[in-house]
Formats: structure tokens, sequence, C-alpha cells
């Protein structure tokens, strides 16, 4: 199979496409604060690292934190230090990963193929709803994202479009990035086993080199050099200073959270299956063009076409690898995504020539339309008790009526793309949809729903209350807090148990009582105070705070720190 030739007018289309993509992923940009389970946590993170300038031990309040390697709390800190601002700039490394990653795949697409279909590929990932989603949240996995499609990306023109030594090794250093993101970036160096057995078979179309294994193994060392760069600086430090926090948090970060988070997971136990789920669910709807491409990748494998097999190749063997460990998030197989719209890619044409493809898309586009206005007519109509538990959850008045006035614009907007583009142009009118339906969402829910989910209402309700001269601690506490508060606090720890930080706290209090006061989570309330004599500080991110001072403390009750 062969596609020769370039297209001038799809290199231009692909700029104009980026704008679009940047007013989708970029919309809400601004508009609130860090939401969690993440967001605020790397955050947290990275503004202590500007206020301590310790920048090879990360901390989470008082205690080291040791779940992921440093980078992203790098990139934050950086957009901080260079706009002066949070708002805007923890979601200015993932915005940047999501163009960059886009950038890859249409110019991979564009090198092994042609502009078409480098501009095919990169809608089609920009379609996928997960790519999206994640991109628009300040976590690990947009970055990850980014330096495995590079690290493949480069790859793959090395392997098919070479000898590109430079290529070659950017590509290693991509996939050494990825380890220092989330460990996981070695997976880069998979696309290297379809290239081998395409290389034994002499399938055409492969590089082959000879001679040159000094360069094969300077890949290595590019793989390593971002690896050692930072391991080698931290490991001095922990030799030096011989602490045993440091020590715990090195054995904690290159043991406990990679090997063994692999081998004997802990956390998120799923079925093998679980990730074909995913697919169907979170890739739509792109997924939906596996079961039509099926013959053609079939065909295309028969005719010993490597431009398909290596990027296939990496989609399964990333699925296998995944698929093995009980712990499994839908997270996790995002970046087998540019691989798998890479090798749908290339049959775009043809699917766009059959009528019938066209109208599906425009009935697809009709029923997401139908389905948001229906779900936001009967929860403004019926008050189910669904709806009442997602609003009562955000602490939404008037049962959440303004979040589903936004789900009836959302539907509206499909609605609208299917009526201007028709269903002789139905794709046209299912990606407008999707993208509109991104952009309305984001600039109206992020205000809604922003006091809430970054817990800054909550904190700026706690200074109201404890005055001036007040002091607050925090006992079982979620990062949005420490990152919200207005002034300094008083924290006893976040992964000790809540009778320890409780313990702590009281005797923290007992100090100054007169003008100390404890916020804490419904379940860290304990014997010692009087449920009658606390505070109800409402609801955050679904979970029941209360906040009280030294009178609701029962007189000669003790606690332990156990």
């Amino acid at each position: 199979m062969t596609i020769d030739g370039d297209d001038p007018l799809a290199r231009r289309a692909f700029w104009w496409f980026m704008l679009v993509a940047l007013v989708v992923l970029a919309a809400g940009l601004g508009l609130r604060d860090p939401w969690p389970p993440d967001e605020p946590r790397f955050a947290l993170v990275a503004r202590q690292m500007l206020a301590s300038g310790q920048w090879l031990f990360p901390h989470r309040g008082i205690e080291l934190y040791s779940d992921k390697p440093p980078l992203l709390m790098w990139c934050e800190a950086m957009a901080f230090w260079l706009t002066g601002g949070w708002r805007g700039a923890f979601l200015l490394p993932s915005l940047l990963a999501g163009m960059g990653s886009l950038w890859v795949v249409y110019r991979t697409g564009r090198r092994l193929w042609n502009a078409r279909i480098g501009l095919f590929a990169a809608i089609l990932l920009l379609a996928a709803i997960q790519f999206v989603e994640v991109i628009k949240h300040a976590q690990i996995d947009p970055l990850l994202l980014f330096w495995i499609t590079l690290g493949n990306g480069c790859l793959l023109l090395h392997c098919l479009r070479g000898p590109d030594w430079p290529a070659y090794w950017l590509g290693c250093f991509a996939a050494g990035l990825g380890v220092i993101t989330k460990g996981v970036g070695v997976l880069v160096l998979l696309m290297l086993l379809p290239y081998v057995f395409a290389r034994f078979r002499k399938w055409p179309g492969i590089t082959v080199t000879r001679g040159d294994g000094w360069r094969w193994a300077a890949g290595a060392l590019a793989f390593l050099l971002p690896i050692l760069s930072w391991l080698l600086p931290m490991l001095a430090v922990v030799h030096a200073s011989r602490s045993p926090e440091y020590l715990a948090y090195v054995q904690d970060l290159l043991f406990r959270q990679t090997a063994q988070r692999y081998s004997h997971s802990w956390a998120h136990l799923e079925p093998a299956w679980f990730f074909l789920l995913v697919m169907l669910r979170d890739w739509f709807p792109v997924c939906l063009l596996i079961p039509l491409l099926f013959p053609a990748w079939r065909r295309a494998l028969r005719e010993r076409e490597p431009r398909v097999l290596l990027p296939l190749a990496w989609w399964l063997l990333a699925l296998v690898f995944f698929s093995i460990p009980g712990g499994k998030r839908e997270i996790y197989l995002l970046p087998a995504l540019p691989m798998m719209v890479l090798a749908m890619a290339p049959f775009m044409d043809a699917l766009l020539a059959r009528r019938w493809f066209e109208r599906s898309a425009f009935a697809l586009t009709l029923l997401m339309g139908v389905v948001f206005l229906a779900a936001g007519s009967w929860a403004l109509l019926a008050h189910p008790k669904a709806a009442l538990r997602v609003a009562a959850g955000y602490e939404l008045a008037d049962g959440g009526r303004l979040l589903w006035y936004c789900v009836l614009a959302v539907g509206a907007v499909f609605l609208l793309a299917a009526a201007w583009f028709r269903p002789r142009r139905g794709v046209f009118a299912l990606l407008a949809g999707l993208g509109m339906a991104w952009v309305t969402w984001c600039c109206a829910t992020y205000p809604l729903l922003d006091d809430n989910q970054s817990a800054r209402a909550l904190m700026r309700e706690a200074n109201d209350r404890i005055g001036p001269d007040g002091e607050l601690a925090l006992v079982q506490w979620r990062e949005e807090l420490l990152l919200q508060a207005k002034r300094p606090v008083a924290e006893f720890g976040y992964s000790r148990s809540s009778a320890a930080q409780m313990h702590d706290a009281l005797v923290w209090q007992a100090q100054a009582p007169q003008r100390r006061w404890i916020l804490l989570n419904s379940v860290a309330l304990g014997r010692c105070v009087d449920p009658t004599r606390v505070v109800h500080m409402g609801v955050a991110n679904r979970s029941t705070w209360w906040m009280f001072d030294s009178k609701a403390v029962i007189p000669g009750c003790t606690t332990t720190a156990e």
C-alpha cells in the first residue's frame, strides 16, 4: 500500500486546526483554581518548591512527597515563576503538552505518509474524549503523554524513514524524561520490538543499518541522561546527609511506587479486560472506527506494511503491559491513543468517501444533542434523586438549576452543529459539536463549581470565622485546603492517622486556647470533641468539614497519638 505526494492545502489547514485545538484545549483557562484529586497536590508541592528552594525533595506540607518524580512540579513552579499567578500557571504545562502531542502526531503522520494523513491523525486525537478531558487537568499524565508520543514518533521516523540518528536519540531522551515524569516512559523502547520483527522478516520500508552498533548504544546513553541528571544529585544529597527521612523517600519513590506498585498493586484493582471497556468509553467517538478498520489493517499487514505494523503493535504491547497488574486506572492507557490514531489515519479517506459514514456521523451528532437535552430537561423538571445528589455534592442552590442549564447548552450546540452542516457533512457536524461542547461546558461550569471544587469558599469562611487574630490548624486535611488557606496554618502531617493528627492538634490548641481553631474532616471527629459545639462548615468535594475552638473540647478528656 502506497500513498504518494503531499497536499500543501492540508499543511496550511493544519495550522488552522491548531488554532481550533488551542481554543478547545485552553477554554476555561484562568476561570478556576486547582481541583482534586491531583491538581491541588501538585500545585501545593510546586508552590512549596518555589518558597523553600528545595527542588530535589518535594514536600506536601511538612512531609516529603514521594509518590511521583518531580518533573511536573518543576514545570508548574516554572510556569508560576513566569506568569506570577497560579490560576493560569498550573494548567499551562498540560496545555503545552496537549498542543505538543498534536503537533508530534501530525508531523509523524506527514513524514510517514503525507500532510493530509498527518492532519487526519491529529484530528482523530483531538476528537477523543479522554485526550481533551486529560489535557484540561493539571495532572502528570498530559506531560507523560507528550514524552511518550514524542519518543514513539521519533523512533517511528528512524525505523521507517531513516536512518535518522538524531531522531532516534531524541526519542530515547524523551523516554528518559517520561521515566522522571511517571516512571513508565521506558515503554517507548517497546517500539523496537516490532521493528526488529519486521527487519528480521525483511519487510519493505524498514530502515536497515550495518556497522552502527555504537549509534544504537548511544540511545541507551540518551535514555539515561535525564534520569541520571535527576537521580545522581538526589542520591548524593541522601548519601551526604544520611537522613532517615531522605532514605525513606528514596526507598518509596524508586521501589515501592514503581516495581512494587506494578507487581503487587494495592489500589484500583480491576479485571484483566478492564482497558477494553476504557477504550470503548473514554476513546469515544474515535473508538467506533476500530471495527470498521479491522479489514483495512488486516489487508495492510498481509501486504507487509510496517507503517501500520509498528504503531498497531505498540498499541497492543502497551495494552498487554497495563493489563497484567491488578491495579488499573483509566488514565494508564492514554499514551496508546496517539499510536492508535496513527494507525487509523491512512484509511480515513476511504471511509469519508462512503455516504453512509457521513450520515452515521450526522446521526451520532443528533443523538448526542438529544441525550444532553433530555438529561438536562429531566434534571430540571423531574428533580430525580441522582440530580439532587449531584447538586448537594457541589452545594449548588435551587437543586443545581444552573448546572442543568449548562447540560442543556451542550445539547443545544450539538443540534446547532447538526443543523448547520447537514447530513452530507456529518463528520464536520460531529467534530464541530464536540469542539463547541467542550468550550461551552468549561466556560460555563468552571466559575459555577470552582468555589466548592477548589475549597476556596470553605477556606474563605474559615478565615472569616476565626477573626483577624485567630490561628487555624488542619486535621485529616486535603491538599486544596492548605493551598487555599488565606494565612499560614498549622498541620501535623498528611499521611499520619487521624488520631495522631488530632492528638497533636489538641496539644497545639491548648497552648493558646483563646485564639486557636481546628478545621477537620468529619471522619476525624474523636471522642474528646463535643459534637454539639462544633461549627458545620459545609461540603467541599463531597467531604463534610467542621471547625471548633477550645470550648468544644471535653474537659479532662485525653487522646493518644496512635
